[in-house]
């Protein structure tokens, strides 16, 4: 028995597949330019002329505003996980912690441009990949303690504000001195180094900080689309 012929419909469906594919990765790149750009104020029909779509094709993919955001947002974390975890996996034992920093900081330059949108858009307390990156860094930070790396006083809630003071650094001087924050990781790393003086303050007691976040000021006065 001959075998039917496809209908026209069911041949076009990978094409129409990939066509939309890469609809979503255009809109996607000209979203990332387009914040980069303007802010918050960023308009979805300029993201649409950018990426030669029409609207509803836009809206086909991201029915909102805050869909487009969340979505950059996932992809980013993903890739900054997926660095981190490769660059963590590369190192000895006991030098993962202060690789997941640089990478951290790497990742935050290289992306600086429309970062600060992401990170306003969207509360960060309950964030999944949020928390699949702490728990990556938690045993980190005890294999740099057991490998005399770091101070045994170093606590979890310490290297989120490292964290937060490079995003915050890159904030004010990304513009005149993009590399500034390489200088500070670096001295913070070196205060991070073991020593037998105590400091006058004491570690966090948990790690509440790090659980809930520090929401970005601007999250409640956002834009409405």
């Amino acid at each position: 028995m001959n075998r039917t012929s496809e209908s026209p419909e069911a041949a076009n469906r990978p094409a129409m597949r990939r066509d939309a594919l890469r609809n979503r990765e255009r809109l996607l790149q000209a979203a990332r330019e387009v914040l980069a750009e303007q802010g918050h104020s960023a308009g979805v029909d300029e993201i649409s002329r950018r990426a030669g779509v029409g609207m509803g094709t836009l809206y086909r993919h991201f029915p909102t505003k805050d869909d487009l955001l969340l979505t950059l947002r996932q992809e980013l974390l993903e890739e900054v996980l997926h660095r981190v975890e490769q660059t963590a996996e590369e190192q000895p034992v006991g030098y993962g912690l202060e690789a997941c920093l640089w990478t951290v900081g790497a990742e935050m330059q290289r992306h600086h441009g429309y970062l600060g949108v992401l990170w306003q858009a969207f509360p960060p307390n309950g964030d999944p990949q949020r928390l699949r990156f702490w728990a990556l860094v938690r045993p980190l930070l005890a294999e740099a303690k057991a490998a005399q790396r770091v101070r045994e006083d170093l606590a979890l809630t310490d290297v989120f504000v490292c964290i937060l003071s490079i995003r915050g650094l890159m904030d004010d001087t990304a513009a005149r001195a993009p590399d500034a924050w390489r200088r500070h990781l670096a001295l913070l790393l070196a205060g991070f180094r073991p020593s037998e003086q105590q400091l006058e303050y004491p570690p966090s007691v948990d790690d509440s900080l790090v659980e809930s976040g520090v929401p970005h000021s601007s999250v409640m006065a956002r834009p409405s689309d």
